[in-house]
C-alpha cells in the first residue's frame, strides 16, 4: 500500500513531490465533506485513555470513525505518512444510524492485539467481501490538495453492498487482489474512476488525484491504540495534529 520512504535530518518524507508550505501543515481540509456539529478534544482522538472516557469501553466505534472523520483526522502510517480519514457520504449517514442502536450487533468490530493481519480474523477469505461491520471497502487516494497531513493523502472508506456512488466500481469488485503486492495492482486515476461510475471522484479528490482500492479491518495492539489496517498490511493509526517545525525559521504553516 504504501510507497518508499526516505529519512532526511529526523524527519519522513514521501516520495510523492510536495509544495514545501504543504509538508508539515497540521490538520486541513478536504472539500465536499460535513463538518461535525459537536466539537471533539484532540486527545480523545488519538490517546487510548482519554478516548475510552468519551467513546465507552467496549467502544462505539461508530461514533468514533464519524468523530475522526467529521474532524478531519490524520492517520500515521508506517512512520509518517499522512492519511486523512474520509468516509463516504454513505458510510457516515449508515454509522449515524447504527450510534442510535441500543445493541452493538451491528457496530464496527474492533479485533484485539493478537489479529496483527486480515488474515489472523476468523473465517477470512481472500475475495471482495466486505459488510461494514469487520470489514470496510477503501482506498488510498494519492495527491488530494488540502488533505490532513499536508501530504496529499488520503484513505476513503466507503459502504460496501449499498449502492454507495462514492463505493467500489463493479469492475473494482471484479478486479479486486488486495492481498498482494502493490507494485502488480491497478492503480485508477480518476477519469477511469468516474468512466466505471464514481463519477464525483475528481470533484471531491481532485483532477490529479489517484487511487488503488483496499479492504480494511480494524485492530487494537497492546497499548490498546487502534489501527486502521488494509490487508496487504499495511496500516495507520490516528495521529497527533502537529505544527510546522520549520515555521519559526521560515515563517510558513502559519
Amino acid at each position: 500500500m504504501i510507497g518508499n520512504m526516505f529519512l532526511l535530518k529526523g524527519f519522513f518524507f514521501s516520495c510523492c513531490t510536495l509544495p514545501f508550505s504543504k509538508a508539515f501543515s497540521p490538520w486541513p481540509y478536504v472539500s465536499g465533506r460535513t463538518p461535525s456539529k459537536m466539537m471533539v478534544a484532540s486527545t480523545q482522538l488519538y490517546e487510548p485513555a482519554e478516548r475510552d472516557v468519551r467513546y465507552g469501553n467496549p467502544l462505539n466505534a461508530a461514533q468514533y470513525l464519524v468523530d475522526l472523520h467529521d474532524s478531519k483526522a490524520a492517520f500515521d502510517f508506517c512512520g509518517g505518512m499522512m492519511f486523512q480519514l474520509v468516509l463516504s457520504e454513505k458510510l457516515r449517514d449508515h454509522l449515524k444510524t447504527v450510534i442510535q442502536d441500543e445493541h452493538f450487533e451491528r457496530q464496527p468490530v474492533i479485533f484485539d492485539a493478537s489479529r496483527t493481519r486480515m488474515s489472523d480474523i476468523p473465517d477470512h477469505k481472500r475475495d471482495a467481501y466486505a459488510d461494514n461491520i469487520r470489514l470496510f471497502h477503501g482506498r488510498e487516494i494519492r495527491k488530494v490538495d488540502n488533505a490532513s497531513g499536508g501530504m496529499g493523502f488520503v484513505l476513503q472508506l466507503s459502504l460496501a453492498n449499498g449502492n454507495d456512488s462514492e463505493g467500489w466500481t463493479e469492475q473494482e469488485v471484479q478486479g479486486y487482489d488486495g492481498w498482494g503486492a502493490d507494485s502488480g495492482r491497478v492503480w485508477r486515476k480518476g477519469d477511469r474512476l468516474e468512466e466505471e461510475g464514481f463519477e464525483s471522484f475528481m470533484k471531491t479528490f481532485g483532477s490529479s488525484a489517484y487511487a488503488l482500492h483496499h479492504r480494511f479491518y480494524l485492530h487494537f495492539d497492546r497499548n490498546q491504540r487502534l489501527w486502521l489496517s488494509a490487508e496487504d498490511g499495511c496500516e495507520g493509526t490516528p495521529a497527533r495534529p502537529f505544527s510546522n517545525p520549520f515555521s519559526k525559521l521560515f515563517g510558513v504553516g502559519r
